[in-house]
């Protein structure tokens, strides 16, 4: 090869490397820009993302502009109104007195309380008894609730956990997870249990709303049903609607822990014991050893006469 032809090849060589260089370098600057840019964004997008804890203790990933501040669960979230109604509420334990000297079979209470839990007219929660002890003896009538007893043998034959008693004494049915076993009904003594045979009153109106332990509604078929002690008005600090709705002050409401009761009809507050004490109060079959959270005032000195009438006059409050 001639020296005219080397140089050309050494130079074009020289001149390659040189590119090659200027090229390598430009590649590194262009790469380590991108790269730069990758980061970057990277970077934001990370901190435009926050972790969560689920309730299922799973971590996600969200971005920021997906949350919005929730200062409590929301009403109609039915695992937050289980919760919610199985731990009833804390520091209270609720009791009821009823002076069976005062009822005269209005059935007020009974029709409130089928109006709220959207009950058939032939289901009760609270029933309203004529009683007589002897045929020389004067008859009263009394109200029967469930005896929300402290021992409840209902909840031990439960095979699903559906009926269950509170910290603050109330014994609930979560017709969710009922069902329709009915051990619950014959292992009650005070025959408190209604079962749901037919469609529920209100079945079509009530499709959409979110079961409420504390109200049980909506009512469904082929589950046990019975008296809430009003829980979802207790929540409101509000007396039950069966104590509310009495116009005879037959009724008395409140916490054991704090002694005091409150009269549905004239407001008047009262201490519990003394209450009891100065009346002759009583529970039903403490021989049972229930231990009921209701308790009664014997009918001495009845307030009014006892009449026939008075039943007639009941079937019509109740249409």
């Amino acid at each position: 090869m001639s020296s005219n032809e080397e140089k050309p090849t050494k130079k074009s060589r020289r001149d390659f490397l040189q590119q090659i260089g200027v090229v390598g370098l430009g590649s590194v600057l262009g790469g380590s820009a991108i790269m730069a840019g990758i980061n970057y964004d990277q970077k934001k997008k990370a901190s435009d993302r926050v972790k969560i804890l689920t309730a299922e203790n799973e971590l996600m990933e969200v971005e920021k502009s997906a949350l919005s501040a929730v200062s409590k669960p929301k009403a109609e979230d039915l695992a937050y109104l289980q919760k919610h109604g199985r731990e009833g509420l804390a520091g209270k334990r609720w009791v009821m007195v009823i002076d069976l000297s005062k009822c005269r079979n209005a059935r007020k209470c009974m029709a409130a309380c089928q109006d709220a839990h959207h009950l058939r007219p032939e289901q009760h929660h609270i029933n309203v008894l004529k009683m007589q002890e002897t045929k020389n003896t004067p008859a009263y009538y009394m109200p029967k609730p469930c005896q929300h007893c402290d021992n409840p043998p209902c909840v031990p034959v439960c095979p699903v956990d559906a009926t269950f008693k509170r910290q603050d004494g109330i014994v609930l049915i979560d017709n969710e997870r009922c069902i329709g076993c009915r051990f619950c009904v014959a292992a009650c003594p005070y025959s408190s249990r209604i079962f749901n045979w037919s469609d529920p009153l209100h079945e079509e109106e009530d499709k959409d709303l979110v079961y409420n332990v504390e109200l049980n509604v909506p009512q469904r078929k082929g589950t046990v049903s019975k008296c809430l002690f009003s829980a979802d008005r207790l929540r409101e600090e509000k007396l039950p609607y069966c104590v509310s709705a009495c116009p005879n002050g037959v009724y008395y409401f409140g916490d054991e822990n704090e002694d005091a009761v409150t009269n549905g009809t004239t407001k008047e507050t009262v201490r519990f014991k003394k209450l009891l004490e100065d009346n002759g109060g009583y529970t039903l079959m403490p021989e049972l050893g229930t231990k009921p959270r209701v308790y009664y005032l014997p009918p001495k000195g009845k307030e009014y006469p006892f009449q026939e009438k008075d039943k007639e006059e009941a079937a019509e409050h109740l249409g």
